[in-house]
């Protein structure tokens, strides 16, 4: 396993810059309450989030350049770009699924930004420990890439053979569990998760919201962090571009809920995207295939993806999501 260029510094400065982002959006939440997110501020939103993904890759190279020298910024800078690119083109699937739980819940647009912060914001927490524990796996044990690569070519091939079909929440065994056994309103309370009722503690249906979403984070996370370990086995690289990418989920989903369904073939390519970086993992040992041509066939698979979709849009485009009471 390569050497990673974080030092304890270096997690601890990225922490707080994080912690720091995410209390001004905490406060700016609060300042404008509960509202519906228009396009014009989830566009706002996520073109800050991806410049200042990009400026801190002009950082990271900036800072490896004066440490190692030009030839290693170049590669750090480039994995690091790679790896933003992919997490964030699979976050999109994530985004596909946040908006079936929120069309089945029939969730009130105007609670739905509080509900992402607490996702985005356990989604963080749920990839750091991942990407911790993915890191001390291939650390100690080599074998583990072929087990991840593996995993994504079966998860690209599942991905591929059931992506015009949509979960159907309504049989889902965990959300049959909450209605038999926690204390439940039938309506929403504005923002609130819990309610007080005579006494007696209620959920509302914005907290089996919540639930479900913490849910997709982490299986979503458990599919894409091996992904970015077949760019760079580099923890900070890993963690870092991880991070940036979810921290713009929320105004992406603001920005794709109305159009979703122009993007109709973007799961096909999502699920190639997928099978490529297994397969680069699992050949890693017999051809490394450079970054910066695993950069160019990923973007290329996305970009093509989402061109076949604006063309047949008017053909292939799905129904609309039928609506249902919590």
């Amino acid at each position: 396993m390569e050497h990673s260029l974080g030092s304890p510094l270096l997690y601890l400065s990225f922490s707080v810059l994080v912690i720091v982002m995410l209390a001004v959006d905490f406060l700016l939440l609060r300042a404008q309450g509960s509202h519906r997110v228009g396009v014009r501020e989830a566009l706002g939103w996520s073109l800050v989030w991806v410049a200042v993904a990009l400026a801190f890759g002009g950082w990271l190279w900036w800072h490896v350049d004066a440490q190692f020298g030009r030839e290693a910024a170049n590669v750090k800078a480039l994995e690091y770009l790679t790896g933003y690119l992919i997490e964030k083109s699979l976050a999109v699937d994530n985004v596909f699924v946040w908006i079936t739980i929120f069309s089945f819940f029939a969730v009130p647009a105007e609670y739905q930004k509080r509900v992402l912060m607490y996702g985005v914001l356990g989604a963080i927490v749920m990839r750091a420990v991942l990407i911790f524990i993915g890191a001390l796996l291939l650390a100690k044990f080599h074998w583990v890439l072929y087990l991840f690569g593996a995993f994504l070519v079966f998860t690209g091939v599942k991905m591929l053979v059931f992506a015009n079909q949509e979960p159907d929440l309504s049989q889902n065994p965990l959300l049959k569990w909450i209605r038999g056994h926690v204390r439940m309103t039938e309506e929403y309370h504005g923002e609130k998760f819990v309610v007080v009722r005579n006494g007696l503690r209620y959920a509302t249906p914005l907290l089996v919201v919540l639930v479900f979403v913490e849910l997709t984070d982490l299986i979503f996370a458990v599919d894409s962090i091996p992904a970015i370990f077949a760019v760079t086995s580099d923890p900070f690289i890993v963690f870092t571009s991880n991070i940036f990418a979810i921290l713009g989920l929320r105004a992406m989903y603001f920005l794709l809920a109305d159009v979703a369904d122009r993007f109709h073939l973007l799961k096909y390519g999502l699920a190639i995207v997928l099978m490529f970086i297994g397969v680069k993992m699992l050949l890693l040992d017999v051809y490394k295939i450079p970054v910066s041509v695993a950069l160019g066939i990923v973007f290329t698979i996305i970009a093509v993806s989402v061109a076949a979709s604006l063309l047949t849009s008017g053909d292939g485009r799905r129904g609309a999501r039928p609506q249902y009471p919590a």
